[in-house]
């Protein structure tokens, strides 16, 4: 397992989005990098329909009262959303600006120096490249880390160790949303050995926007997502069929349901669509940590939740393989394991 994984996560050998976008010839954008549809006319603007806020403190109150209402707000913005941001999380503001700066620091090296950095998602099958470098590791069970810059590893450990925490209270939270012990899914998942994966991505300033995508739609293969990002915006989310622009609080998390959530889940909590897109001013950085079950469990749906069975199980490994071997393209990947009905 400690082999197999980084593997999967190696990038090809393709130019990097920021070289093109550093360089003064680069007007038209190329063809290669060009989509048919400005992804900024879909958007929606409905003040009714705001992104759930989650207090982390009521979560993991000592008040039985408090703690039962955030449930509440858990489930219920797992069912409307499956996006929200999570205030009051105990993680040091100061460590989240670090480990975003050393992210920058990242992808300031030489070509040669950052040879861990993708771009795209999979070059060597997307028909159209996205305007997108990345850097992304495995930091759970096996902690893995660029060696460069300086301090990158040590921000990074500290960061994720932190996040593993938030991520456990919250699984914990939706086992008790979904009806279930609260360790359920931390024990059923084998979540001591659960995969954590660390995806930074680096959007370069693109002088055509409108014709350009960060991300396309898609959603994540794990059970919770967590993301951070330098303030700039450009993370879009579905809600009922529109598309909304994401406006974090300062200072708090967000957090988006995955493929396996809904899986697990028989279809109650289903896994966000979500994109990126660009601007031509300045550059975006994100990270986001994507929390998984250990790589040979099985995820299923949860017996109890299973009248009719809705989803089959596989493999984390083989689900994880599937995603990162095709082209991104919205949730195909969850539809290799849903029951067709006639």
């Amino acid at each position: 397992m400690a082999t197999a994984t980084p593997n999967l996560l190696q990038p090809p050998n393709f130019t990097c989005v920021k070289s093109l976008s550093e360089s003064s010839a680069l007007t038209p954008i190329p063809s290669t990098y060009t989509f048919t549809t400005d992804p900024h006319q879909l958007l929606a603007f409905d003040p009714q329909h705001s992104i759930p806020i989650i207090d982390f403190s009521l979560l993991t109150s000592g008040d039985a009262d408090q703690r039962f209402r955030a449930i509440q707000d858990l489930d219920q913005a797992c069912l409307d959303w499956g996006f929200f941001m999570l205030i009051n999380h105990g993680v040091p503001e100061n460590l989240m600006t670090g480990m975003i700066e050393a992210c920058r620091g990242f992808f300031d090296l030489t070509e040669e120096e950052k040879h861990e950095c993708g771009t795209s998602f999979n070059a060597t099958v997307d028909q159209i490249l996205f305007w997108r470098d990345f850097l992304k590791v495995l930091v759970h069970p096996q902690f893995h880390s660029p060696s460069k810059p300086a301090g990158f590893s040590e921000v990074c450990l500290e960061y994720t160790q932190r996040i593993r925490k938030v991520v456990g209270e919250l699984l914990k939270g939706i086992s008790k949303s979904l009806g279930l012990e609260e360790w359920y899914i931390d024990k059923t998942m084998n979540m001591d050995s659960g995969l954590q994966i660390l995806t930074v991505n680096l959007y370069p300033p693109c002088p055509q926007p409108e014709y350009a995508m960060g991300m396309p739609p898609h959603s994540d293969h794990s059970f919770l997502t967590i993301l951070i990002q330098n303030g700039i915006g450009g993370l879009q989310v579905q809600h009922k069929g529109q598309w909304f622009d994401v406006n974090p609080i300062p200072n708090s998390i967000l957090v988006n349901t995955g493929d396996h959530l809904e899986v697990l889940s028989n279809g109650k909590y289903k896994s966000v669509l979500h994109r990126a897109v660009v601007n031509n001013k300045t550059t975006r950085i994100s990270l986001a940590l994507s929390n998984g079950p250990s790589l040979d469990t099985v995820v299923e749906p949860v017996p109890e939740l299973s009248h009719p069975l809705t989803y089959v199980g596989m493999a984390y490994k083989e689900y994880l393989e599937l995603q990162q071997g095709n082209k991104l393209d919205g949730k195909t990947c969850l539809d290799r394991v849903r029951i067709r009905t006639m």
